[in-house]
């Protein structure tokens, strides 16, 4: 029987969308707020949970398959925040949580007027209260997450995903916030005071925490057995800890003996240089885009919509030039060389491709969802996918890259699971990544080592591509000759982004999996 069914109220599948309605205004309330004060925990549970009893009291039983995945889609969602809410409780066990939500008001461009003046202020303003917060509610800090806040605190991450650009790059959440103080006193100096006062309170909260460090030893990961009910029923993978262990080391031996089959084939091939400037990489990225696009089309491997920009430069990219005291950082060693691994797989016809495809579905709850291992499934399985299929054949030294990429994916899901299950601490889970993928840099492996709010970033990556490989061989099997990889990748990606399994479900037939996830059991009772 469907979990609410013998109570439900209702079969009325507006019902459903009604909750993702209101489950959609509590998660943008709880992401604004900064006050994580037991009481304010306290109440944003309680929300959680009338949510869950709004969702038990709809029975889906009679629905067709597209709404009952639409049903499991939204229980999963608040799922995920239970999860958070329950166990892995950032507020109290990491110190990098802080951190981070301090950081993107000290990338703010000065002079600012209007509403965006009145926002800075009240950013700055909150900062003094937000450092205090933490020291009052960090009661059982993490030992790796205190190793990596004291470092963002003081220390540039290396990697600068999607910061501005500066030239020094400011040393951690320190500098940064010195960066803006220095900005403000010559653009804006009335600002100054209010960040003088976040700056000063930001580094009082960095020397208590150094103070404070040696007692904060609790352990990074979940445990097994909230692993195994966060993947089976907050990311809907029908899979165990052990097996997910199981698929993603044979994935990384798979792909380490292909990476060498492919240096053998080219021993004889130059290797491929690094640009020597911003506009020779911008030409590559240029290139690339036209190349990619020319071939979806003339090889029917995707349809490209009309709202899909033709400009590559409207599309963007996910690595940008910057020139650094260092060698490149992993993604840019790949990314320099040739563009297309990373341009498959983030821009078409991989995220930013699909982020425009989603948000222009009817339906109100695939428009707006994003699961990790069906949204990053997918572009994992366009770096190989289009290599088996021939978009490298005149390219063969970019083909390692491939290799190279699904190494550092299959690497990381191991190091995942492992460090989730506490088999694994972050320094040994870098030494490891380090040791299994070429070119990967101690930057990069580290701040990767970070466990997120929610856990299984690492591995959605290898076992969504397992998931969306398998999901291909079925249609294959079930066609046969009818098979049309255009249609199969149109319809696909037409589903949206909820999770592979139910996906396959809708795409095959095939009930197996979704089955499963019909007999949750509560997280409380995984708990007591």
């Amino acid at each position: 029987m469907l979990i609410g069914a013998a109570n439900a109220q209702s079969t009325d599948y507006s019902e459903l969308t009604d909750v993702f309605a209101d489950f959609q205004s509590w998660k943008e309330n709880n992401s604004q707020s900064l006050d994580f004060r037991p009481g304010a925990v306290a109440a944003r549970l309680e929300g959680i949970e009338t949510l869950q009893a709004d969702l038990a009291a709809i029975d889906p039983s009679e629905w067709t398959p597209s709404q009952k995945s639409d049903y499991l889609t939204v229980r999963a969602q608040i799922d995920e925040q239970e999860f958070i809410f329950r166990v892995t409780r950032p507020w109290t066990r990491d110190p990098a949580f802080y951190v981070a939500k301090m950081l993107t008001p000290a990338f703010t461009e000065l002079p600012v007027e209007g509403a965006a003046l009145e926002e800075l202020t009240a950013q700055m303003r909150m900062v003094p209260d937000f450092t205090a917060q933490a020291k009052s509610n960090l009661t059982e800090g993490a030992a790796d997450y205190a190793d990596l806040a004291i470092s963002y605190l003081t220390e540039s991450d290396g990697v600068e995903q999607d910061y501005p650009p500066r030239d020094p790059i400011p040393a951690g959440l320190i500098g940064w916030y010195e960066d803006i103080l220095g900005r403000a006193k010559t653009e804006q100096p009335a600002l100054a005071p209010d960040i003088e006062a976040a700056l000063a309170s930001i580094k009082d909260f960095h020397a208590w925490l150094v103070e404070k460090r040696p007692e904060m030893d609790a352990p990074n990961g979940v445990g097994e057995e909230a692993l195994n009910w966060f993947v089976q029923n907050a990311l809907l993978m029908p899979y165990t800890a052990e097996e997910m262990l199981v698929l993603s080391e044979r994935e990384l031996d798979r792909l380490w003996a292909f990476y060498a089959l492919e240096r053998h084939r080219n021993r004889g091939l130059p290797e491929i240089t690094l640009p020597e400037s911003a506009a020779e990489y911008q030409k590559r990225v240029a290139e690339t885009d036209e190349k990619v696009r020319r071939w979806l089309v003339e090889e029917d491997f995707i349809t490209i919509p009309d709202f899909i920009p033709e400009d590559w430069q409207e599309m963007g990219y996910n690595v940008p030039w910057i020139e650094r005291a260092t060698p490149p950082n992993f993604w840019e060693q790949v990314q320099y060389r040739n563009p297309s691994p990373d341009h498959l797989h983030a821009v078409i016809p991989g995220h930013r491709f699909d982020d425009r495809v989603a948000s222009e579905l009817d339906n109100p709850i695939r428009r707006e969802v994003s699961f990790g291992a069906r949204w990053q499934g997918w572009a994992v399985y366009l770096e190989e996918g289009p290599l088996q299929a021939g978009f490298f054949e005149d390219d063969p030294r970019t083909r390692e890259l491939i290799y190279i990429f699904g190494i550092w994916r299959a690497a990381r899901s191991v190091g995942d699971i492992r460090h989730q299950l506490n088999e694994m601490n972050s320094e040994e889970s870098v030494d490891y990544w380090i040791s299994q993928t070429p070119l990967l840099d101690r930057n990069v492996a580290r701040k990767y080592a970070y466990l997120r709010p929610s856990p299984g970033h690492g591995l959605e990556y290898t076992i969504g591509n397992i998931q969306m490989f398998r999901l291909l061989a079925d249609r294959k099997r079930q066609l046969g000759e009818d098979f049309v990889l255009e249609e199969f990748h149109d319809d696909f990606i037409m589903r949206g982004r909820i999770p592979m399994a139910l996906i396959r479900y809708e795409m095959t037939g095939y009930e197996g999996d979704v089955e499963k996830f019909w007999n949750r059991t509560p997280l409380e009772d995984v708990l007591d």
